[in-house]
């Protein structure tokens, strides 16, 4: 059995520098795995949670799912950063759909846009002065889809629309 060797927690900021580089350089597992060594020995630490965060929606095109990357949010303590990260994990996932190109992906990445687009607008209303990293989010939503005039809603609330 391999038994993982723990880092000392003076080399966290290295560590976490180190895994910023490997998201940069689009090796997320290499970050991931970062993370969660500096998280054994410091689990509340934020940047290690957002960053680990944003590893995994880095890998939703393979292994990880939607599920891993929102189980993280529960973890973060600033009321700004848990819906500003909901609407990351949101808008990424929409375009994982996207990429995947199956039946549907076009509704259901047009809903999870909208979700994203949903938790931006709840961090942007918490968010901290001169910090319009929300707005900058949905304005990205908002051009994509208006790029894109293709997607549209589910089969299911467009239904519910008609009948109104």
């Amino acid at each position: 059995m391999i038994e993982l060797k723990p880092i000392v927690q003076k080399a966290i900021p290295r560590a976490l520098e180190k895994a910023e580089r490997y998201r940069l350089l689009n090796e997320p597992a290499e970050a991931e795995s970062i993370c969660r060594d500096v998280l054994q020995i410091d689990p509340e630490n934020q940047k290690a949670l957002i960053m680990l965060l944003l590893a995994l929606t880095d890998q939703f095109d393979g292994r990880v799912t939607l599920d891993h990357a929102r189980e993280l949010l529960a973890s973060l303590r600033d009321e700004y950063e848990k819906a500003y990260y909901a609407g990351i994990i949101y808008e990424r996932w929409a375009k994982a759909q996207l990429e995947r190109g199956e039946p549907g992906s076009g509704s259901l990445a047009y809903d999870w846009f909208c979700e994203a687009m949903s938790c931006y607008e709840k961090a942007e209303s918490t968010r901290p002065l001169e910090n319009d990293d929300a707005i900058l989010r949905w304005n990205t939503c908002a051009r994509f889809l208006m790029k894109n005039p293709h997607l549209a809603p589910g089969l299911e609330e467009r239904s519910l629309d008609l009948l109104e």
